[in-house]
């Protein structure tokens, strides 16, 4: 008898327990709420680093889910850059030096109103992102938050696992629940509890992340803004950006591994800038790129989320988006078991939609890291004169195609699909092609008075057309719940012509068919997922 079997009985219970409150957690926690399920996060940080922001880009289909929760407002609210500051990158000998190329519409910042999406992307710090689900979370009753404490044991034991909690003064206590969700990052317990591995490596150069307050520096960059600032001086390879309008800025040391002090990281960042600026300096934090995914994504009622799944390298801006649709997924999922809507092979479907999105994720990454700052650079762009000037040109022409993939991504961003045709909806990440078709993005659209397709879905399924009755109907007998959209009547493009569409809580495309079509065989079908992808 293990020591969480024998205080079974004096266990608190709840449904869902998440293992971990960075953004990941914290989005599966708004999630279950939004579908009407509680939770507890555990998470042994009480406040929110703002030293390391880490992930620095909220992709356009981040932001389309945050909508749904209110957390997109919260998040642009609480961002230190409006998100029509800048959409581009651009290419320097040294920040303050010669410019080589820029590339404009970026990482989907460029889509703040467009007919593509509901959102646009946002540049917003990781700990800022935190702070504004937190500050969800703490106002919503559903969710229960045990900052300061740590789960230290999972007993992964169906029917209703348990995990030993202890808090900052030794305290332990039991949680037994339904479901575990293990968003506790690359060391996770929880992966080590179901007996998953992650398979893969670290690869490419070392790199140190600099946080700095510069004063000096926004006076000797270019007039005209950009989001990066990736710096091609041999010496000193890297990159450069703002966290804020307010002289909080970035580094990356590519190809460093390590920085002594800060003696040492203050010269890193004046050679990157090319000038010698005040440099007071936050944080360094030295890292190699990692490759990995575990092999599975859970055992029976216990799974993994975000980091806990997988890693990646951080090019191209995908990590914990890729984490916040797994913690969509699986929370739609659950609230429909737990509600007893829908069967347990649902979550049989949270491995086979998701994982080959991280392995998709994690193969673009890879590729983008054959193209950094020091893989582009030779000396002669540093010269000065017609010999500069021609080296500059063409190192604008090679840019501009082989980095292209990094920031022009769509097509993996909004494209991914779930199920068997997957891997044919999304032919290249580059190019996004809205397709209705079943494991797709629901394609959006806007009316004539600009109002987006998506805030017209209900929180649950959502029929676009066909017989309002007969679905309603059907719904009503397997108490799914269900909501009904004409959009040619609340003047929309009909995403299918002619077709009726199944949207899932998540917007992905259950279902198409016809108005002669049964709408409970088409109900029945969107209740397992896409199973048959692997």
């Amino acid at each position: 008898m293990t020591r969480l079997e024998a205080q079974a009985d004096a266990a608190v219970q709840t449904p869902v327990v998440i293992v971990g409150g960075g953004p990941v957690g914290l989005t599966a926690a708004v999630e279950l709420a939004h579908h009407g399920v509680a939770s507890v996060i555990v998470e042994p940080r009480t406040e929110v680093d703002h030293s390391r922001p880490r992930a620095k880009t909220t992709s356009a289909r981040t932001m389309e889910l945050f909508r749904r929760t209110g957390a997109a407002a919260e998040i642009r609210r609480r961002a230190a850059i409006p998100a029509a500051w800048s959409d581009e990158v651009r290419f320097c000998t040294t920040a303050s030096g010669y410019e080589i190329t820029r590339l404009g519409g970026v990482l989907g910042l460029e889509l703040l109103d467009s007919d593509l999406t509901a959102e646009g992307a946002q540049q917003v710090t990781q700990s800022a992102v935190e702070e504004a689900l937190r500050a969800l979370v703490e106002r919503h009753p559903l969710v229960t938050t045990l900052y300061g404490s740590r789960v230290v044991e999972v007993d992964a034991t169906e029917p209703r696992p348990r995990v030993r909690v202890e808090s900052a003064d030794g305290t332990a206590s039991v949680i037994g629940a339904e479901y575990v969700i293990g968003a506790d990052g690359s060391r996770s317990v929880v992966r080590d509890a179901v007996g998953a591995r992650y398979e893969g490596a670290a690869g490419g150069r070392p790199n140190v992340n600099i946080t700095f307050r510069s004063a000096e520096l926004g006076a000797v960059l270019p007039q005209r803004p950009a989001i990066h600032h990736w710096v091609l001086n041999p010496a000193f390879p890297g990159v450069v950006g703002p966290l804020s309008l307010d002289g909080e800025w970035w580094a990356i040391a590519t190809g460093t591994a390590s920085i002594a002090n800060d003696d040492e990281a203050v010269a890193v960042v004046r050679g990157l800038v090319g000038a010698d600026i005040d440099v007071e300096v936050l944080a360094t934090d030295p890292w190699q790129a990692r490759m990995l995914l575990a092999d599975s994504y859970g055992a029976g009622r216990v799974f993994l989320v975000g980091d806990a799944a997988h890693q990646n390298p951080p090019w191209g801006g995908h990590g914990y988006n890729t984490g916040v649709g797994d913690a969509v997924n699986l929370a739609w999922k659950i609230a429909a078991v737990h509600q007893g809507w829908a069967g347990s092979e649902l979550l049989e479907s949270y491995e086979a939609e998701r994982r080959p999105i991280a392995q998709q994720t994690i193969d673009l990454a890879a590729g983008n890291m054959r193209a950094l700052s020091h893989d582009l650079t030779t000396p002669a762009i540093m010269a000065d004169g017609e010999e500069g000037d021609a080296a500059r040109s063409s190192a604008a022409l090679a840019i501009e195609d082989v980095k292209r993939a990094e920031f022009y991504s769509l097509g993996l961003v909004l494209g991914y699909g779930y199920g068997p045709e997957s891997a044919s909806q999304a032919p290249t990440p580059d190019v996004y092609q809205p397709i209705a078709a079943p494991g797709n993005r629901l394609p959006h659209s806007r009316n004539s008075a600009g109002d987006s397709l998506y805030d017209a879905l209900g929180p649950e399924f959502t029929v676009l057309g066909g017989n309002a009755e007969e679905w309603t109907l059907a719904a009503s007998r397997r108490s799914i719940p269900l909501t009904y959209v004409d959009p040619g009547a609340e003047g929309f493009q009909p995403p299918a012509d002619e077709l009726v569409v199944l949207v899932r809580p998540d917007q992905h495309i259950a279902w198409i068919g016809s108005t002669s079509d049964d709408p409970d065989a088409a109900l029945s079908a969107a209740l397992t997922g896409f199973i048959s992808h692997h």
